[in-house]
């Protein structure tokens, strides 16, 4: 279960990242955020924003071009 949910639909690179990038900051430590994303390319680039953070992506899932992506907040 997510901590907070960024509805990042409709919307491109790097919109989803960058609201991602502030949700996440709000969050504590072991927190998960929930972001969901309609952009083809958010795999790779929350695969490689949460490699170049240190946040571990727990899980995604697309499903009829909506991805789901949850991140746990593990970084420094």
């Amino acid at each position: 279960m997510a901590d907070l949910t960024v509805d990042a639909k409709g919307t491109n690179c790097p919109i989803p990242i960058l609201k991602a990038k502030k949700a996440i900051t709000t969050l504590p430590k072991g927190a998960v955020l929930e972001i969901l994303a309609t952009d083809p390319g958010a795999l790779p680039d929350f695969q490689a924003f949460c490699r170049s953070t240190g946040n571990t992506l727990l899980e995604h899932e697309e499903t009829a071009g909506t991805y789901r992506f949850l991140i746990k907040h593990t970084a420094a």
